[in-house]
């Protein structure tokens, strides 16, 4: 039958798969290489495995083929046929809620997260370790004067959607936006609490000199483009990411965006002995380069463990020792930045992390170190919403 053969694939990969990079490339490498699986195949394929990976460490326990069918379960909320196949008894079960399912099969969700201890303190655990059991949302930016176009090509797609805020829209994970709406033009992707990050300069008197800042983590520029628009477009930016092809990625994104003129550089702000580099300036003429900034913004790099309800292999490989390693590299690339902030500059420490040694515990250490005043420090959370859990702190030089 089709659905044991399903089974058996899907134990093959995962017992093949090593968590060496995301399973979403690993899985698009193996069915370019198998042709045989149809559109369909690969959907029960890739369901079953991440049912698998949403047990976490709750999975190191038990044979993969239970395992399987227990994330399943757990992780499906509507008639599944595969449950159906191998465990009729679970049918009329579906839909009941988690805390019904989980004791009907004696589940331990609490192992699905082990890591209690290292968490910041305003999680909740139990909460957090059955959100892995969740598919996350999509969520939407509307990028300023561009709801009401947005919402009409939503409606017109007859894509389901839920505005949860003025400009925050919330779609199916598996929706579909590439012939919908112009990305980055009219709307961002972008995590629900990614989108809160700026909240405190909600309201924030720019004058008319534009505001400079210096996004140092730049990645692909999601959170500069959050900032262009908070400050309504008086800024004059700076970004830097040690990745190339990211900030080529940065540039498309803010020609879509409409952001023409910007400074920046390729960098490891990691590197002991850092200084920072002569400028290239995009979209500008004769623009002096700028070596304090009156706001800096540091999306550090970190374990991600807030977002691990998207990817949960990330959770099944995780070391806990790469905690201390990743607060170590954040300690660093705080020390290499600080000395380009302003007197009275705003610094902005985000991770998407959970863990305390990345979140509080570097906040107060760039809080002692640099003699900066903590204005705002918060825990965004996301898992009983269905998005990513964000750290922010907003501290004054």
């Amino acid at each position: 039958m089709r659905y044991q053969s399903y089974l058996n694939t899907s134990k093959k990969l995962l017992e093949l798969y090593k968590g060496e990079e995301p399973f979403a490339s690993y899985l698009k490498k193996f069915f370019a290489a198998n042709k045989k699986y149809g559109s369909k195949d690969r959907k029960y394929i890739a369901s079953l495995c991440y049912a698998y990976f949403r047990l976490g460490k709750a999975a190191a326990t038990g044979s993969v083929e239970d395992n399987i069918l227990t994330g399943l379960f757990l992780s499906e909320t509507i008639y599944n046929e595969v449950i159906h196949f191998f465990k009729p008894e679970w049918d009329e079960w579906m839909g009941k809620p988690m805390e019904e399912k989980i004791a009907l099969i004696k589940f331990s969700a609490k192992e699905i997260f082990p890591f209690k201890n290292e968490l910041t303190a305003a999680v909740s655990h139990p909460e957090f370790c059955e959100s892995f059991l969740q598919q996350p949302k999509l969520f939407l930016r509307v990028r300023p004067n561009k709801k009401n176009i947005v919402i009409q090509k939503l409606q017109k797609a007859k894509i389901p959607l839920a505005l949860i805020d003025e400009d925050c829209i919330a779609l199916s994970n598996a929706t579909k936006l590439d012939e919908v709406i112009e990305t980055d033009r009219e709307a961002v992707i972008q995590d629900y609490n990614s989108q809160q990050v700026f909240n405190f300069l909600k309201g924030f008197a720019t004058g008319k000199a534009p505001v400079t800042a210096w996004d140092c983590c730049a990645a692909s520029g999601g959170k500069s483009i959050l900032l262009f628009d908070t400050l309504k477009r008086n800024i004059e930016l700076t970004v830097s990411d040690i990745r190339l092809s990211i900030l080529l990625n940065l540039h498309q994104r803010f020609n879509k965006a409409g952001i023409k003129n910007y400074n920046y550089f390729l960098g490891d702000l990691n590197a002991p002995e850092f200084k920072f580099p002569a400028l290239t300036a995009k979209g500008t003429q004769g623009v002096l380069p700028l070596y304090n900034y009156q706001m800096i913004v540091c999306d550090a790099p970190c374990t991600g463990s807030g977002t691990w309800s998207r990817t949960p292999e990330n959770l099944f490989y995780f070391k806990p020792e790469t905690i201390a390693e990743f607060a170590q590299r954040q300690k660093q690339i705080v020390t290499n930045v600080m000395p380009y902030l302003q007197n009275e500059g705003l610094f902005f420490y985000i991770t998407c992390s959970v863990f305390k040694k990345e979140n509080e515990d570097v906040a107060h250490f760039i809080k002692e170190k640099f003699n900066l005043q903590i204005l705002h420090m918060e825990l965004l959370k996301g898992y009983d919403i269905k998005a990513d859990s964000m750290f922010v702190t907003v501290l004054k030089k």
